[in-house]
């Protein structure tokens, strides 16, 4: 389990292989300047259903990973998650598709 820390006080665990497509698709739009929402769910914590945070160049980012090695992306799901990124809703877990043939 890998962890995202934004502005250094919300931390959150994803398994490294979510947060190496997430990392992917929010560096791509901080790239261009672009602000915008993430919101996930954490059924895991107590009390606490979701999370949202505004993500912009000017706030402070964090990827920590557990394992040492990238893991592999796949190309599809970068892209759903970018297009979930560009909604109005802004960027949410979207499910795995399967990988390109």
């Amino acid at each position: 389990m890998g962890t995202l820390t934004y502005d250094s006080r919300v931390t959150v665990s994803f398994d490294d292989r979510i947060l190496a497509h997430l990392q992917q698709v929010i560096w791509a739009k901080l790239r261009r300047g672009e602000a915008f929402p993430f919101t996930w769910t954490d059924p895991m914590r107590s009390g606490l259903g979701r999370t949202s945070i505004w993500l912009s160049p000017n706030v402070t980012l964090t990827f920590e990973y557990f394992g040492g090695r990238q893991p592999r992306l796949n190309p599809a799901w970068v892209e759903a998650l970018t297009k979930a990124a560009n909604s109005p809703a802004g960027l949410t877990m979207v499910p795995e598709p399967d990988p390109p043939a």
